[in-house]
């Protein structure tokens, strides 16, 4: 058995993988954002470690006997959040998450320190990213971050407490702006403009190496051998493409989790700045990927399900799923930048509009608006990226719904393609980099799963949907400056 621990922004999964590609468990246990003030998003790290040791106990209580089995851990994890642990491994402050949007004025400021910036860590500075978190932290916390000892992310602040080991993998240290992503390695510059230095960094592995080995502590409590290894792991999309058999050169996929992402793998370092596209170290050496990020996917639909009175996401996508064409065309349009944008945009202004409502709109016309305008922001991203070779894998939580996974065919017209372990690719992933750690060999271990259903564009909807997606990125142009002025 192989153990895959993925911390995300809502829950934490911990997946049990067998060597015959079976899912034999998968526990979960939910956490909660903190929002002190306008555009912040933090955790207490204290809440990952307390959802981990649930997931554990609900799968001793269920599968002791494959627990008992674990050869290797894995892990996968939300990415770029900052933890950041004084000299004596003590939590200085709640974690700053990927969708805390308080650093913009800091972005700006790395970007004038750092002319080279994009061509070294393959990325534009945006508040997601973990380095302008610190420029914060140094501008406005002088005195937490003079203790720092050791920054890191909440997946390797993870494995911290499960072995002792400070380390991190390429995939998830390439959302830094630290990382000299084609080189593989810390760049001393980049850590250096931002009062850090390379002491401050924690050791960096491949995500298939083993980074560290399971204490006693743990295991005892959880009924698994001491000792095990504990892999590198990877960034939650490079895991989710692991997991998928993601990792030859076109090969993609789309995931509707509480930030939406189109991957694409390739063979070579190919940053694209200009277009806001991400281009990020694999999980597996001497692979690359791009990306394009958009910050409220599913958490968009959460959050119209609660304002709307509409209960759940699942009954807002059925609300949806009742309009028809004349419905749909007559919705309003939904912009879904509720904690402003990353790709294509790098806007952290921007903001989620509701336009062109009428007395004549009610829930169902709403929920589809919303649902719509998070399937024009994939669409926008995917624009970016070299199109991806055949179809694209859906993986995620929204995966769950086939209306929409058929509506996000039609308005990417890109075939998809939703596989066996799809909702849980980021574990899966993180299981199987615990397996190559075990000694595991890529062509065993990287299958792609098998295909449970397919989505092909259909024609006629997909090009009623491009008049709406033109107008759609016509109200955002429009309301660029709106945008800007209210920032300001």
């Amino acid at each position: 058995m192989y153990l895959g621990l993925d911390l995300g922004t809502t829950e934490l999964k911990a997946l049990l993988l067998d060597r015959e590609h079976r899912i034999a468990a998968l526990a979960r246990a939910p956490l909660t954002v903190s929002r002190p003030a306008p555009l912040w998003s933090e955790q207490d790290p204290a809440q990952w470690w307390a959802a981990l040791e649930a997931a554990m106990a609900s799968l001793r209580a269920t599968d002791a006997g494959a627990l008992a089995a674990v050869r290797a851990i894995g892990l996968s994890g939300q990415m770029h959040g900052a933890v950041a642990l004084d000299a004596d491994g003590q939590v200085l402050r709640p974690a700053i998450l990927w969708n805390d949007g308080r650093s913009a004025a800091e972005c700006d400021e790395l970007a004038a320190r750092v002319p080279c910036l994009a061509a070294i860590a393959g990325n534009l500075a945006m508040p997601g990213f973990t380095a302008p978190k610190l420029l914060w932290m140094r501008a406005h916390e002088p005195e937490l971050f003079a203790r720092i000892a050791c920054v890191l992310l909440p997946k390797d602040w993870l494995r911290f407490m499960l072995c002792g080991t400070r380390a991190s993998d390429m995939s998830d240290a390439s959302g830094t702006l630290w990382l000299d992503v084609g080189a593989r390695d810390w760049s001393d510059g980049l850590v250096a403009s931002c009062g850090l230095t390379r002491r401050q960094m924690p050791e960096l592995v491949e995500g298939s190496a083993v980074a560290g080995h399971l204490a006693a502590g743990p295991a005892a409590r959880w009924g698994v051998p001491a000792g095990i290894p504990i892999a590198g792991g990877a960034g939650d999309n490079a895991a989710s493409a692991v997991g998928m058999g993601l990792v030859g050169a076109g090969q993609g996929f789309v995931s509707l989790g509480t930030s939406g992402v189109i991957f694409v793998s390739g063979e070579r370092f190919a940053p694209d700045p200009a277009r806001a596209v991400h281009a990020f170290c694999h999980a597996l050496p001497g692979r690359w990927h791009q990306m394009s990020v958009m910050l409220s996917a599913t958490s968009a639909v959460d959050w119209a399900a609660r304002c709307f009175g509409l209960g759940n996401a699942p009954a807002l996508l059925a609300a949806a799923a009742t309009l028809d064409a004349d419905g749909r065309h007559g919705a309003p349009l939904f912009l879904p930048y509720l904690s402003g944008e990353r790709s294509p945009h790098n806007d952290p202004g921007a903001q989620g509009v509701l336009f062109g409502l009428t007395h004549a709109h009610g829930p169902a016309q709403i929920a589809y608006a919303v649902v719509e305008g998070v399937s024009f922001g994939l669409r926008d991203g995917l624009d970016t990226l070299a199109r991806p070779v055949g179809d694209l894998v859906l993986v995620g939580g929204g995966a769950r719904s086939a209306w929409w996974a058929q509506l996000l065919a039609d308005v990417l017209d890109v075939p998809l393609a939703l596989c066996e372990g799809s909702e849980a690719g980021g574990a899966l992933g993180a299981a199987r980099l615990a397996w190559l750690a075990d000694g595991g060999s890529e062509a065993e271990v990287c299958r792609r799963p098998e295909t449970r259903r397919r989505f092909e564009p259909s024609r006629p909807p997909q090009d009623a949907l491009a008049s709406r997606h033109g107008r759609f990125q016509a109200l955002y142009a429009a309301l660029r400056p709106s945008f800007r002025n209210r920032a300001a």
